[in-house]
C-alpha cells in the first residue's frame, strides 16, 4: 500500500500538471454501475451506439478491461465557459456548439498529462500503469464518482460541488494499492432543473437517459437523419448541447477554464449559420482543426447546420438551404429540403 505522503506528493504532483482535482479509488471492489449499463443497454437506450453492447463485458467493471488493475486515480480538468451558454441559443441566425468543443481537442490535451504522471508513479513506485481519456471502455464517471471528485447528477453527468458541471475526466488504472478516497455522494435534493430544461424530453426519469432523444447524442453520435418530430427541439444547437449542465445551481461555484486551449475560439462562439451550411470537406477541415468537431464530418455537421436554419424563422437563409438540395450526401439533401420547408411555412421553434 502507498503511504500517504506519496498519496499526497502523488496529488501535487498531478495538480502541478494543470489538473484541477485528483482523486484516489479502488478498480477492483464490486460496484453497481455495471448493472445499470447492462440495463441501459437492455433497453435499446443506446440507440445505435453499437459499440457500447460490443463492449460491455469490458465496460461493466474497470478489470474487465485490465484483470490486473488494482487502483484508479481519476483526475478532473476545468473547462468552464466564460459566459452563459444558454444565452447563444437566442441568436437563431447562429450555430450553438457545445462549451466542450468551442476550444481545442481535450483528448490531446489531457492524454499528455496522464502520460506524463503515470511516467512518475512507475519511477518512484514501480508498478504498471494505462491511461484512459473517454474513448477507452472505462465508465469514467462512477470511477470519479468512487475517487470524490462529484457525483452523478439527475442528467446522468458528474457534477462537482467545486466546479459545478464543466470537468473533463481522464484516469490512470494501475497494479498499484492506493488507499480510496471516500466517494462523494449525491447532493441533488428536489432539484430537477436539468430533466425539467431538456428541449426534448431525453430523461424518462431521474438519474436515466433516452440517448435516442438526446441532441448531444443526435448531432454527434447519430450519422443518418434525425427523427422529424425532433428536428424542431433542436433548435440553433448543430453539435452537442449544454442545457442541462448549464441550468444546474451547482455552477454557482464554477470558475472559467485556466486551461487556455479549452477556452473557446471567436469563429466558434456564435458562428454564422449561412457561412457554415456554405462549407465543402476541406473548410470544414480547417476549420475544425484540433477540435473534436472534426471527427463527426462535414455531412452529419451541415445536417446540423440546416436544421438550425429550418428552425431559424429567417427567409434570408432559405438561399443557403435551397444551395444544397443537391448535394451529394443523402442526409444533406434531406435536411435541406426540411429546411427549406420549415421556413416556408412555420415560425421559430422555442429553445
Amino acid at each position: 500500500m502507498i503511504s500517504d505522503p506519496d498519496r499526497t506528493r502523488l496529488r501535487a504532483g498531478a495538480l502541478g500538471l494543470g489538473f484541477d482535482v485528483c482523486g484516489f479509488a479502488s478498480a477492483a471492489d464490486a460496484w453497481p454501475a455495471g448493472a445499470r449499463l447492462e440495463a441501459f443497454v437492455a433497453e435499446g437506450l443506446h440507440g445505435t451506439m453499437g459499440w457500447m453492447a460490443e463492449t460491455l463485458p469490458r465496460r461493466a467493471h474497470p478489470t474487465g478491461m485490465w484483470p490486473d488493475a488494482r487502483s484508479a486515480i481519476v483526475l478532473g480538468l476545468n473547462y468552464g465557459p466564460d459566459r452563459d451558454p444558454l444565452g447563444a441559443l437566442k441568436a437563431r441566425s447562429t450555430g450553438v456548439i457545445s462549451v466542450y468543443a468551442q476550444g481545442d481537442d481535450y483528448h490531446e490535451v489531457i492524454k499528455g498529462r496522464l502520460k506524463t504522471l503515470a511516467g512518475q508513479i512507475v519511477a518512484r513506485h514501480g508498478g504498471e500503469v494505462k491511461v484512459f481519456v473517454d474513448t477507452a471502455p472505462l465508465m469514467e464517471k462512477p470511477l470519479a464518482q468512487r475517487a470524490g471528485l462529484g457525483w452523478q447528477g439527475k442528467h446522468t453527468n458528474l457534477v462537482s460541488r467545486e466546479l459545478g458541471s464543466w470537468l473533463f475526466l481522464g484516469s490512470i488504472l494501475t497494479t498499484l494499492d492506493l488507499e480510496p478516497d471516500a466517494a462523494e455522494v449525491d447532493h441533488c435534493g428536489s432539484c430537477r432543473a436539468c430533466l425539467d430544461i431538456c428541449p426534448t424530453n431525453a430523461f424518462p426519469a431521474p438519474y436515466r437517459l433516452d440517448a435516442r432523444r438526446c441532441i448531444s447524442y443526435l448531432t454527434i453520435e447519430h450519422a443518418g437523419p434525425v427523427p422529424e418530430d425532433l428536428r424542431a427541439a433542436m433548435g440553433n444547437r448543430i453539435y452537442g448541447c449544454d442545457d442541462c449542465l448549464a441550468v444546474c445551481p451547482w455552477n454557482k461555484f464554477a470558475a472559467e477554464a485556466r486551461e487556455s486551449a479549452f477556452h473557446a475560439r471567436d469563429a466558434l462562439r456564435s458562428p454564422s449559420l449561412a457561412d457554415l451550411a456554405a462549407l465543402d470537406d476541406a473548410a470544414f477541415r480547417a476549420m475544425f482543426r484540433k477540435s473534436p468537431v472534426k471527427r463527426i464530418g462535414r455531412d452529419r455537421f451541415v445536417r446540423n447546420v440546416l436544421y438550425a436554419i429550418g428552425n431559424s424563422g429567417d427567409p434570408a437563409l432559405a438561399t443557403a438551404a435551397a444551395a444544397l438540395t443537391g448535394d451529394p450526401s443523402d442526409v444533406v439533401r434531406d435536411a435541406a429540403e426540411w429546411a427549406l420547408r420549415r421556413l416556408a411555412g412555420s415560425q421559430p421553434s422555442g429553445s
